[in-house]
């Protein structure tokens, strides 16, 4: 059985609750193209995955348009959906205790790091943090897979397999895999059972105190190093 050191976590739906300020961004950029959107749950679906690959996805942009499309959602997202997000309930306790564990955190996000930076700044979460690894502006990590090479080169983790990716999307499990890396799918986020099964996840928890059990098992006493699952 593998032992982990190292845990990545995805940052929307994971660590945060970003629906209303998303699914106004995207309303606002459909806007833009003429595109009505009265139901703001209908946008769900775009909590998670890269923005270029869902307005083509779901609504059968071409390239260019689809990063005409996500600059506009930028354009309200830097100065007002970045802050529209709520932290889940008992994430910071979470992370205290697994950094005081011994772990050492990594973020690893679809979301451009120059804004998962701001949003971990404002939910005073940055100090947990070794690294901070996101999207890029220029798509030159346009997948999850890309970003959490990236964290892996930046962080100089060069044993995957002493690393977890968590986090509530099939995109974070398939994007581990192609790392060779293990993954924990969340249930208290934006996907579904059914999802995170299909893709894959090695592990898949209800909700934080279930993650916090599976990282942090009270029966053992040994340090991170030694822990095996």
């Amino acid at each position: 059985m593998n032992t982990y050191q190292n845990l990545l976590f995805d940052l929307d739906g994971t660590l945060t609750d970003p629906a209303e300020g998303i699914t106004k961004c995207i309303a606002y950029a459909l806007e833009s193209f003429g595109i009505k959107s009265p139901n703001l749950d209908a946008l769900r679906p775009f909590i998670g995955p890269p923005l270029k690959e869902t307005f083509m996805d779901v609504y059968g942009f071409d390239e260019a348009a689809a990063l005409q499309a996500a600059d506009k959602y930028r354009e309200r997202f830097a100065t007002v959906g970045l802050y529209e997000n709520r932290l889940f309930e008992d994430v910071p306790a979470l992370l205290e205790e697994l950094k005081g564990a011994g772990y050492r955190l990594f973020l690893a996000t679809s979301k451009p790091d120059i804004f998962a930076r701001e949003i971990l700044r404002h939910f005073r979460l940055s100090s947990f943090f070794d690294f901070v690894g996101g999207a890029a502006l220029d798509e030159s990590r346009p997948t999850k897979a890309h970003v959490i090479r990236h964290v892996i080169t930046e962080a100089s983790l060069v044993q995957p397999e002493q690393c977890i990716m968590i986090g509530d999307r099939k995109h974070d499990v398939l994007g581990a895999k192609a790392c060779s890396m293990p993954s924990i799918g969340v249930l208290y986020g934006f996907g579904n059972l059914a999802e995170l099964q299909d893709a894959g996840a090695d592990y898949i928890v209800n909700d934080i105190s279930q993650l916090r059990t599976l990282l942090l098992p009270e029966s053992s006493s040994m340090r991170v190093r030694n822990r095996a699952w």
